[in-house]
């Protein structure tokens, strides 16, 4: 039985990782979990969806603005290499880029900082 397989993009111009599609729902619970854990100011969820949206892997695509903001916040609450990931991508994007990431970051740190008061 043929299940179909899901294709994660490489920004870097690979071929990616494909995944079956019987293990999307898998892939899906990971990500929700990490979003959860983000809402509640875990670093290391921050950096995984970094590293989710830096390789687009675990079903999101790639997105170097969602990466970066992800490493931002992981950087800013102390994660080790979120620093060093969040300089290797910045070296792909543009300056306007960068800013729209910071942004981001910075909304969701006032949205999520209204929701716990």
């Amino acid at each position: 039985m043929d299940m179909g397989w899901i294709k994660s993009n490489d920004h870097r111009g690979g071929f990616g990782v494909a995944t079956p599609i019987a293990d999307k729902q898998a892939v899906d619970l990971l990500v929700a979990q990490c979003l959860a854990a983000a809402e509640g100011g875990d670093p290391s969820a921050y950096f995984d969806l970094g590293v989710a949206f830096s390789t687009g892997s675990h079903g999101v695509d790639c997105d170097l603005i969602e990466a970066h903001k992800w490493f931002n916040l992981a950087a800013v609450g102390g994660h080790d290499c979120a620093k060093t990931c969040r300089a290797d991508i910045s070296e792909e994007m543009t300056a306007r880029e960068i800013a729209e990431a910071q942004r981001r970051a910075r909304e969701w740190i006032a949205t999520t900082s209204r929701r716990a008061a």
